[in-house]
């Protein structure tokens, strides 16, 4: 039964571009975790703006009971609300509200108490009254997800794990929607209902069908209890009632008024799941157990099995033709690399106008975690600070629009986008996805558009050539005999026939303790060359990168080093790159360059790292790092994937790329030693003058930290497995 009124409205003309903003305000134990805080969205109203700009049409945008009334339930704070709200209002943007986002309430209640639901409505019948202009409310995000993370696998706030107790919080949110939707609505009779879920389905081996079954009907419940449909002859009618639901709570349903206006499906990479009992077949994973089988709990993408059923297209269609109630795509992140988060936007817009065209009523695609969002991978369990970007990276003073937020104006613009890097699929649909393939990506064709690399002989052109082909770039690494930059003639050649989309320059002379002894060489292939490339990259009209170095500085500063601060270069080396930034920029002032310092990577032996290692496992007494220099030592991945990513998001001018966490040279070859298992003793005590050549970054752009990076060199590096 459908509410009385129609306030599901006409639908819009053409596919609309939604956003949100990621605001999980979520209990942990006795911390809270606040996404508008570690994100920064908190403390920079200017975000609004820059969000304006992407031409979206509505904004899923909190005023999270936990926020206001943290204090008690009539001690409310709306000030930060009224002036964002505001401001969205000043710029055209329609406000989806959201009271609760994964959240158990504040402190003063939580989901076991019998009047949360009561509570919830008195709440946002103040929020109507104070804002009566909003006309669609999501009371509660992601009901049925929330009690499963917090009920049933324990991992946020009360930390339980009981199927009873997840049936008990999913009826409480529902009732607590419910009760919202009618203050709210007697304040706006034509306020409308969306509710957002993952209606990610779950596929299975024979053995564990029964499984699977349990857990595809179980992901309607949010909806059906809402909708009125949890009745006599419904999967869990019995089962709730079993674990404690009461048949008038569920009676209490049946009259329709809680049905949802609008259904928002949140689909994730990660949503479709498949269940298997071949343990023998993951052996890297931890297998669950339901007490009847053990198995493992996989993405069902990585499945050649049901390849052809997985997608936000076969979740939509499923979920209009169960329900007949206008859609939306709730939210759409990936938290991967730039280019694969473009591709899977692209992909879920495509898969959206595709069922439209069959005739879903699907009204919006929503543009999710906007200024990104920060350790979800862990469910925000463990604090690591890892942040993805969305439309935006926020690391910085301000707001950097992405490629993502370039694509999504195009497509709020005209519904198209386009871009070199939507040539080559995402990886889930690449051949290397599954788990079972034998499959070898230096076999696989990356077809469309392609990069141009310099420095085939050199650390960073192999690096950028194997990175690239691993995230699904297509590229060509060129030879000296190739491309030759310090000839003009050549760069000509190479660009005619090779038509990239953009340029990196790997090639360099790289040896500083030789730049000295042979002056010339040096600036003719550090300076001169990579302005010639600059020009020619200015003239074609293309994107170009190239790499500066920290020894543009003299150290003396007494602190790591800021874009800002002026080169002060000591030897021919450090002249060549100070005065090659200086051409590069005056040729292109669209550049970008990117200083760095001294790398080390896992897959060559030419590294500081790798020649100390062999010394020291051959047991030489290490007598010549042992000076107190400060520097910012980077992992060669963590560099290109940097890279990369500036690129992407168009990026230009001067930045600084290098793993946070200064270290001396002394410091740093011990450290590497312990590592390793061997003597720290072998490197001599350190002397001299000290001095910091140390980089960091006025724009936010830090790598991770130093020492994780080490971590990560020692247990993959391929020539130290050798040596061992």
């Amino acid at each position: 039964m459908k509410p009385s009124g129609d306030r599901e409205g006409a639908r819009p003309a053409t596919l609309e571009l939604w956003g949100g903003v990621e605001c999980t305000l979520v209990r942990i134990g006795d911390e809270w975790r606040d996404q508008l805080t570690e994100t920064g969205h908190r403390t920079r109203p200017g975000d609004i703006d820059a969000i304006a700009a992407l031409g979206i049409r509505a904004i899923r945008y909190p005023i999270l009971w936990e926020d206001v009334a943290r204090d008690g339930p009539d001690a409310l704070d709306f000030s930060w609300h009224d002036a964002r709200l505001a401001r969205l209002r000043h710029h055209g943007i329609r406000v989806i509200a959201g009271l609760v986002h994964h959240g158990s309430g504040p402190r003063w209640t939580d989901l076991d108490d019998p009047d949360w639901a009561a509570k919830l409505g008195v709440f946002a019948g103040e929020v109507a009254q104070r804002y009566p202009w909003i006309d669609t409310w999501a009371p509660v995000n992601e009901p049925l997800t929330t009690a499963r993370f917090s009920f049933l696998y324990g991992h946020w706030y009360p930390h339980r794990r009981r199927m009873s107790a997840t049936l008990q919080a999913l009826t409480t949110q529902c009732e607590g929607i419910a009760s919202a939707m009618r203050a709210i609505r007697a304040v706006n009779p034509a306020a409308r209902l969306l509710v957002t879920e993952d209606f990610g389905r779950v596929f299975s081996t024979p053995a564990l069908a029964y499984q699977a079954e349990h857990e595809n009907e179980r992901r309607w419940l949010s909806i059906d209890l809402l909708a009125g449909r949890v009745r006599e002859g419904h999967p869990f009618w019995d089962w709730m009632q079993g674990d404690g639901v009461t048949r008038d709570r569920l009676a209490a349903f049946h009259d329709g008024n809680a049905t949802p206006d609008l259904i928002g499906v949140d689909h994730y990479l990660t949503s479709e799941r498949f269940l298997d009992d071949r343990l023998d077949l993951h052996p890297d994973l931890t297998p669950g157990d339901n007490g009847r089988h053990r198995y493992a709990d996989i993405e069902a993408v990585r499945m050649p099995e049901v390849a052809a059923h997985v997608g936000t297209a076969e979740r939509l269609r499923e979920v209009w033709a169960r329900y007949q109630i206008p859609l939306v795509v709730g939210e759409v992140h990936h938290g991967c690399t730039r280019e694969e988060q473009a591709r899977w936007l692209l992909d879920v817009w495509r898969d959206a106008q595709t069922v439209r065209d069959e005739g879903v009523d699907l009204r919006a695609v929503t543009l999710w975690a906007l200024v990104g969002a920060v350790d979800w991978r862990s469910l925000l369990v463990r604090r690591e600070g890892h942040y993805e970007a969305g439309a935006f990276d926020a690391r910085g003073p301000t707001l950097r629009r992405t490629l993502v937020g370039d694509l999504a104006a195009k497509l709020a613009r005209d519904g198209t986008a386009d871009h070199p890097v939507l040539d080559q699929p995402g990886w889930w649909h690449r051949p290397g996805r599954f788990y079972a393939a034998r499959h070898d990506p230096a076999d696989e064709h990356l077809p469309g558009r392609r990069l141009l690399i310099t420095g085939a002989t050199g650390t960073l052109g192999q690096a950028f050539a194997r990175i690239c082909h691993h995230r699904g770039l297509a590229w060509r690494l060129t030879t000296r005999a190739e491309l030759d930059i310090t000839d003009p003639a050549s760069i000509a050649a190479a660009m005619e026939r090779e038509r990239p989309w953009a340029v990196i320059n790997a090639a360099g002379f790289v040896r500083p303790c030789e730049a000295d002894a042979r002056p010339d060489e040096c600036f003719s292939i550090n300076t001169v060359g990579a302005e010639q490339l600059a020009r020619a990259c200015r003239i074609a009209g293309l994107p170009y990168v190239t790499f500066s170095s920290d020894l543009v500085f003299d150290g003396q500063l007494g602190r790591p080093y800021l874009e800002a601060d002026s080169p002060s270069p000591r030897g021919a080396y450090g002249r060549s790159k100070a005065e090659a930034e200086a051409r590069v920029l005056a040729a292109n002032h669209d550049s970008l360059v990117i200083r760095t310092s001294t790398f080390f990577g896992p897959w060559d032996r030419h590294n500081f790292a790798y020649g100390l290692i062999e010394r020291l496992k051959r047991g030489e007494h290490i007598d010549d790092v042992g000076d107190q220099t400060i520097v910012t030592p980077t992992y060669v991945p963590d560099l290109v994937h940097a890279t990369l990513d500036l690129l992407l998001d168009r990026e230009t001018g001067i930045r600084h790329l290098a793993n946070s966490g200064e270290v001396s040279w002394h410091d740093l070859a011990r450290s590497l030693a312990t590592r390793t298992g061997h003597d720290p003793r072998l490197i001599s005590a350190a002397a001299g003058a000290p001095s910091n050549t140390g980089l960091t970054s006025g724009h936010g752009l830090a790598l991770r930290p130093l020492e994780i990076a080490l971590d990560d060199f020692v247990t993959h590096s391929a020539p130290l497995a050798e040596l061992a």
